[in-house]
């Protein structure tokens, strides 16, 4: 930086290597590559040996789903004219391993929810109460420390219908999607690997959301 400032006050070459206290030559390099466009701190990359080979690596790699290895390819360069290292070679066949992998395995990142967007519920196994067995309605708000708990007998469609809209008159608003697993309360079926939602829920879901954000705006 203090190459370009000398350079950018005094407008000369020999002035600007005086300022800042850089040899001439680098001065006037420095600036005939700020001048083109390009980053003075940036190496520009040395042509390689494998260079002219790395496509046909990318396809033995592509070829092979990423099992050939490193000295059978070195091998087959070899009877190409390649004259590099067997190092420089096991560097560019993992190169292209890696690419190979990245581009076709799944990948799984966390997932980030954006806050107030999703409501998650699920039922968890209650204490027996004289005998009778009883369930827990757990929901909680992403982006929140807020969590409900209701206590119920029973995981049937109008149990969760009510513990539904018990949750969001207590939240004070209505998430734009709930999450949940795939009991049949909630999914009547699959078409085609996706869920269809039950009819019953379907109307009661807008009737609750409806009348929650209107009592709440």
């Amino acid at each position: 930086m203090k190459i370009f400032e000398a350079y950018d006050l005094t407008k000369t070459i020999h002035s600007a290597a005086q300022l800042s206290g850089a040899d001439p030559k680098t001065v006037k390099r420095y600036v005939e590559l700020r001048q083109l466009g390009l980053n003075p701190y940036e190496r520009a990359a040395r042509p390689k040996l494998i260079d002219p080979f790395l496509e046909k690596i990318e396809e033995w790699v592509e070829a092979s789903k990423a099992k050939i290895r490193a000295d059978v390819a070195h091998d087959k360069l070899i009877a190409m004219g390649y004259r590099g290292s067997p190092r420089s070679t096991r560097r560019a066949v993992n190169a292209a391993k890696a690419a190979w992998r990245a581009g076709r395995r799944r990948t799984y990142r966390p997932w980030i929810p954006e806050p107030g967007m999703w409501l998650q519920f699920d039922w968890g196994e209650g204490p027996r109460v004289d005998g009778r067995r009883t369930w827990l309605w757990c929901a909680w708000l992403a982006w929140s420390k807020f969590r409900v708990v209701i206590p119920v007998w029973d995981c049937t469609l109008g149990t969760l219908v009510s513990c539904l809209d018990s949750t969001l008159r207590r939240i004070g608003g209505a998430p734009t999607y709930v999450l949940t697993d795939n009991a049949k309360t909630v999914t009547s079926d699959h078409v085609a690997g996706i869920a269809v939602r039950h009819p019953q829920i379907v109307a009661a879901c807008r009737r609750t959301t409806s009348d929650v954000v209107g009592r709440t705006t």
